[in-house]
């Protein structure tokens, strides 16, 4: 793992030397599919069945880039890589999306060549312990031992927040989520940390859910979105648009099972994103009915955000700040004109 690390940090540098050149496109075009780097497995976001078949909201991102590329949601091929590696494998050519639970964050984006194309998911860290402890507050871990994963923001996180607050827990990190996850079940830690949607999928996977709580606080800023290399403005703009054609839809009330009735309204508004008017589409270079093939092939944002994550899932997370601006959250998406 060490090797395979210090290999990938080689190319990675060697990559961030010379800017990307502008031919990821035609590169998934003369492949004939998209490669999307995910998580190893994450309820709700990236996560894999017993038949190798990849759900999540993560997965569907990548899955409306396929649609409007191809008109094909299937023609992605998922890439799981650990949280630790994910950077330097994106760096390093091995898939040409990132849509791994990842954090914006400055450094990420000035400092590791990383283009961060929108927020699909507005999250915060926040702390799982046992029901049996007792613990009812964030408050109350002075002094105890915390796991988490190497690789994310988490780690500086937590350790802010204990000096902020004199609490002086000690933190263990692991370099893969099933160890983590593993070793909080098996008792070796007093609690576990990570962002709050990541908790209430890695509950899922404790032998006994019910028996473990999430603490009400939320101790930081954690906005998740994909992520392309730097130096491909076509392709980051490709991809940004994927993302903000889901979040317009759901505004527009466009979603996949009216869309087609749709493609009929006179609202400027609709027919711009359907490519009735404009010609947004060949500024992507892709055909005019872009936004439809997402929208008919995967959905709108509510759409994914409620098959992968909502309340009628095993994760039951409440749209909260991922509602749109005029239902009371903060997700938000530029115009197409």
């Amino acid at each position: 793992m060490k090797l395979r690390t210090l290999v990938l940090g080689l190319l990675a540098a060697a990559a961030m030397a010379v800017p990307a050149s502008a031919n990821t496109l035609d590169n998934v075009r003369k492949n004939g599919f998209l490669r999307c780097g995910v998580s190893e497995g994450q309820p709700g976001f990236s996560n894999p069945d017993a038949k190798g078949n990849w759900t999540g909201l993560d997965v569907d991102y990548c899955r409306a880039v396929a649609a409007a590329i191809f008109n094909d949601p299937n023609k992605v091929r998922f890439v799981p890589v650990s949280f630790a590696e994910r950077f330097t494998a994106l760096q390093a050519g091995q898939f040409d999306i990132l849509s791994h639970n990842t954090t914006w964050t400055m450094d990420r984006d000035v400092g590791q060549g990383l283009e961060f194309i929108g927020v699909d998911f507005y999250d915060g860290q926040g702390f799982m312990v046992r029901k049996s402890s007792g613990i009812t507050s964030a408050l109350q871990l002075k002094g105890a031992t915390l796991c988490t994963q190497t690789g994310t923001t988490s780690e500086l996180n937590a350790a802010d927040y204990s000096r902020a607050h004199n609490l002086g827990y000690k933190v263990i990190v692991y370099q893969k989520a099933s160890e983590y996850i593993a070793a909080y079940d098996a008792g070796r830690c007093d609690g576990a940390t990570t962002d709050r949607s990541g908790l209430a999928g890695d509950r899922l996977k404790l032998k006994n859910p019910a028996d473990h709580i999430l603490l009400p606080e939320t101790i930081s800023k954690e906005p998740l979105g994909p992520a392309v290399r730097q130096g491909d403005q076509q392709w980051g703009d490709l991809c940004r648009w994927v993302l903000f054609a889901m979040v317009n839809a759901e505004e527009l009330n466009v979603n996949s099972k009216n869309v087609d009735q749709m493609m009929n309204s006179t609202s400027p508004e609709v027919r711009r994103l359907l490519g009735k008017e404009g010609g947004f589409g060949q500024e992507l270079t892709l055909t005019a009915d872009w936004a439809y093939r997402i929208i008919k092939r995967v959905g709108n944002y509510g759409e994914v955000y409620e098959r992968a994550v909502g309340t009628g899932t095993p994760l039951k997370l409440p749209r909260g700040l991922n509602n749109l601006w005029n239902k009371g959250g903060i997700m938000y998406a530029p115009p197409i004109r």
